[in-house]
This record gives structure tokens, C-alpha cells and sequence, in this order.
């Protein structure tokens, strides 16, 4: 192995614990959106909405917030799939972003503060009187959300946590030492001690 090549996959994974530190600071710790990824997860909740426009309404409204969290849950899935421990734990912080999100748009149902666009406030609508009629548990189930993105953000801290653990195994372990393997066929009969002029083996 190059020398100190563990080392440097090492910062990687040190820079993935701090990728899912900030994004878990921005939102579990401040209850913001992350600065540039919210937009990232606003152009999956819309697309959510576009590809599910012709089913029915309750569904569409519902499926915005949805997308935005399977969509880093399902790349989470292809890199550990992978055996990328390192995009694996930073896309499960991006889920755990988008969940919490997610969140606090159903938390807000009963009361419609938030300003959002289009005007329709999803989960008002899919936990409205018309629909599931159940604005009266829209706390609980924005605890329930919550909570999910946040069992999400310690499964990124511990895949990454896992990959620097695996790594400096592997750094501290000594090469290997192969030896090629000997041919103990010949021993004796090839000795040229033990033969006479005419290739005649001697007694012993």
C-alpha cells in the first residue's frame, strides 16, 4: 500500500462527519433551511407535484414533500449499495434535512404561517376536513417526521464514523508478505552430490 494513502481517504470521511455536522446545525440545531440545498429540495418537492399531476389531488399535494426526502434516501441506498460509505452518510444528512423540513411544513397545517408557493399549503390540504380530516394530530405527525430525520442524520454521522473506523484498521495492519511456494519434489533427486559419472544415484 502507498505510504499515508489511508490517511488521506481518512480526511475524507473526517470531512463527511463535518458535512453532516453543519447540515444537522442549520437544521435540527437552528430549525432553518440549509442555504442552497432548501433549493435543491424545493426543485424535488416541485417535480414530486409534476409527475404526480394526474392522479388524485390529495396525492399530488402530499407527494411534493415525499420526493424531496426519497430522492437523498434513494441515493443513500444506490452508494451504500456501492459500498461508498462516504456518499452513502452524506446523503442520509441530506434526507434528514429534507425530512425536517418536511416537518415543519406539517406542523404548520393548522395555523398556514408559512409563506409558500402557489399559495396551497399542502399538508393543510391533505390533513384538511376534505381529505384525512386529522389537523388536530398534525403536531404528532410532524414529531413523528422529525424524529425520522433525525434517526437519519445519526445513521449518516455513523456510516461515516464506520468508514474512518475501517480505514485506520486497515492503515494499521502490516503488509502482507508473500513467498512463493516451494517445490520439494525434486529434493534428493536432483542433488548432483548424490549421483555418479554416469547420472547413476549413489547409496546412501
Amino acid at each position: 500500500m502507498e505510504p499515508f494513502s489511508g490517511w488521506r481517504t481518512l480526511r475524507r470521511y473526517v470531512a463527511g462527519l463535518v458535512l453532516c455536522a453543519v447540515l444537522g446545525w442549520f437544521a435540527f440545531a437552528k430549525a432553518e433551511p440549509v442555504p442552497l440545498l432548501s433549493l435543491v429540495d424545493l426543485g424535488f418537492h416541485e417535480l414530486g407535484h409534476l409527475l404526480t399531476y394526474v392522479l388524485p389531488p390529495v396525492i399530488t399535494a402530499a407527494i411534493g414533500s415525499i420526493t424531496q426526502v426519497l430522492v437523498p434516501l434513494g441515493l443513500a441506498t444506490y452508494f451504500l449499495l456501492r459500498r461508498d460509505r462516504l456518499g452513502g452518510g452524506a446523503c442520509l444528512a441530506w434526507a434528514a434535512t429534507s425530512a425536517q423540513n418536511a416537518s415543519v411544513h406539517v406542523a404548520d397545517a393548522p395555523f398556514q404561517r408559512l409563506h409558500l408557493i402557489g399559495g396551497q399549503h399542502d399538508w393543510a390540504f391533505v390533513l384538511g376536513p376534505r381529505h384525512l380530516n386529522m389537523l388536530d394530530k398534525a403536531h404528532v405527525i410532524a414529531a413523528i417526521v422529525h424524529g425520522a430525520g433525525l434517526f437519519m442524520l445519526l445513521a449518516g454521522v455513523a456510516v461515516c464514523v464506520s468508514g474512518a473506523f475501517v480505514t485506520l484498521k486497515h492503515e494499521s495492519m502490516p503488509g502482507e508478505q508473500v513467498h512463493a511456494p516451494v517445490d520439494m519434489s525434486s529434493w534428493g533427486t536432483d542433488d548432483p552430490r548424490r549421483r555418479n559419472a554416469n547420472g547413476e544415484l549413489l547409496p546412501l
